[in-house]
Formats: C-alpha cells, sequence, structure tokens
C-alpha cells in the first residue's frame, strides 16, 4: 500500500504543550531591579538581609481534578438537554481537555507556501491509487504477521434516513497493540510494530457495508494532565456525498475502564451520542481461531448522526 506514514501525524494530544500540564514556572514572575555597588547606595539604600523566596511551579493537574471538571460540565450539559437545547457537536474549547485551546486558530489564517509534504496532517495520505482489498486487510500489508488481537470491524453507512450510502470511501488510522502510532512524533516508550503500519481504507458496497481486518489498538498515554491515558479507539474518516456531511471520528471498544477518565470522549455531553461511537461486539462476525467481530454503523447527518471527532 502506498500511503504515507509520516503524514499520519493526528496526535497533537500527545505533543499538547506543557502549558497545558499546568508545569511551566510563572512567567509573570517580576524581574529583579540592577543592584547598584555598595559604595554608590546611600545608607538608607542598603540591602536588607531578607531572602526572597523561591517561585514554585504549580502542581500538575490529577486525574481527580480532571474527572471532577467532566462531573461538573456533564452535570451542567444534562440541565441544558432536559431544559430542551439540542447539542450537535462537543464544545470547540472543553476545559478538561487542556491542549482543546491550542487545536483552533486564534489569529487570521495565512497561506502555507513550500513544501505540501512539510505540512502535517491529520489523517493518512493514500494517493491517487485504486483502493483495494489488501487495503482493507491490515493484517497483510506486511511481510509477517503483525502482533496483538485480531478483529474484525463492519458496519453500514447511513443517511439521516437510515439510507445506505453506496461507494463511500472509508479510510481509517489506528496505534498498534502497543498503543502506538507508526509516526515520528509519536515517542512514547511502546514498541514499534515493523508488520504493521495502521492505516486502511475500502468502499462502501451496495448496502452501504464497510468491512475491515485488522489488530485491536492499544490505549496509551499523553500529555493532557498526570497519568492520562486514551482508551482503545481507531479513527474513522468519510468525505459524504456532500460537503455537510464530512466526518472524522473515532470509533471505542465496549467496556473500557478508561472512557470514565477521558476528557476526549467526555467532550460529548449528550451520554446517548458518546454511546454511538462505541462498538458492539458481535459473536457471529467473529472468525473461528483467527478474529474477534465489532460492528458500528455510521450515520453521516441528522439527529442521529455520528458525533464528529472532538468538536472540530
Amino acid at each position: 500500500m502506498t500511503s504515507s506514514f509520516q503524514a499520519l501525524g493526528q496526535h497533537a494530544d500527545r505533543a499538547a504543550s506543557s502549558e497545558a500540564l499546568g508545569q511551566h514556572a510563572d512567567r509573570s514572575a517580576s524581574f529583579q531591579t540592577p543592584v547598584q555597588p555598595a559604595a554608590a547606595r546611600p545608607p538608607s539604600a542598603q540591602p536588607s538581609a531578607a531572602v526572597p523566596s523561591p517561585v514554585t511551579a504549580p502542581a500538575p493537574l490529577t486525574q481527580a481534578d480532571i474527572d471532577r471538571e467532566m462531573a461538573e460540565l456533564h452535570a451542567a450539559a444534562q440541565q441544558r438537554i432536559s431544559a430542551g437545547a439540542v447539542l450537535h457537536h462537543p464544545p470547540r474549547d472543553y476545559a478538561p481537555y487542556r491542549s482543546s485551546l491550542l487545536r483552533h486558530p486564534r489569529q487570521p489564517l495565512v497561506a502555507v507556501g513550500g513544501d505540501p509534504d512539510a505540512v502535517e496532517l491529520h489523517g493518512p495520505v493514500f494517493g491517487v491509487t485504486d483502493v483495494t482489498a489488501l487495503d482493507a486487510d491490515l493484517t497483510r500489508q506486511h511481510l509477517g504477521e503483525p502482533l496483538g488481537e485480531r478483529i474484525t470491524v463492519s458496519g453500514r453507512v447511513l443517511d439521516r434516513d437510515g439510507r445506505p450510502v453506496r461507494g463511500q470511501l472509508v479510510e481509517i488510522w489506528q496505534a498498534n497493540a502497543s498503543g502506538r502510532y507508526a509516526h515520528q512524533r509519536d515517542q512514547h516508550p511502546a514498541p514499534l510494530d515493523p508488520n504493521f503500519t495502521g492505516v486502511g481504507r475500502c468502499l462502501t458496497d451496495d448496502e452501504g457495508r464497510y468491512h475491515f481486518t485488522t489488530i485491536k489498538p492499544g490505549a496509551y498515554p499523553w500529555r493532557n494532565h498526570l497519568n492520562a491515558w486514551r482508551p482503545a479507539h481507531i479513527h474513522f474518516s468519510l468525505f459524504g456525498t456532500a460537503f455537510t456531511q464530512r466526518l472524522v471520528t473515532q470509533m471505542y471498544f465496549p467496556n473500557d475502564p478508561l472512557f470514565r477518565h477521558d476528557p476526549i470522549f467526555n467532550s460529548i455531553p449528550d451520554d446517548r451520542a458518546r454511546q454511538r461511537l462505541i462498538a458492539d461486539y458481535q459473536h457471529d462476525l467473529s472468525s473461528p481461531e483467527w478474529s474477534l467481530g465489532y460492528t458500528w454503523d455510521i450515520v453521516l447527518d441528522g439527529p442521529s448522526a455520528t458525533w464528529i471527532e472532538e468538536g472540530r
């Protein structure tokens, strides 16, 4: 497959700045004025013996801090929903997800010149080659077998009226079984798998169905707060049949203990919408002695639409 590993850089969440962690020193600390030589100072200006106290950095946020913030925001969102509010997307700025403040422009946009490959992209780049069956089987893209639990992921792509969307290009990318992406910015100490690229694509059939064989991704740490971990997930990208149907989202796995601690998953205020991002285990889709099966339908628009990734 001709996908570009270097274009996988969707993980600015791991590279969140130290400011998002609350680990930076107090930048507002005042500078000391220059000290005059003792002979040039009048007696009244002699320095006192007091020693200034050192400036200490604020303590990093803990998981308990983040959990408390998310609980308060969930309660406020449920009050709005109970009052009749209709919420379609996660908020652009979600306080528990510290780097959400850094993930959208604050200044006017500027043109980026030079080498287009120098611009980090949100997902993989496949080029202009045809989609083949090998693209949809992430376990057969290299000479050896990838490590980890094989899974089959299948579902239907539907419009707002429940009609299948045929011939839809579905692209995915994910971490390997150790929770590491095949991308130069992912440098956390987990092993890379030389037999796993972590990207795939397919076209939906006449029933709007897609089908992937892959490896279940692992959880991984990120720098949102102290001891922050992301639940296992697979990124999906679809263009739909209209501009309003463009979708980049994440599929999660059932019963993940990290759900309650993850600010990205919990940035979706509506619990029903969060649940629609979780795949269902389907034993009939599992292959004997080969893979476990999961189903996950994607709705491109309408009141039951699959929510977009991080509200952007």
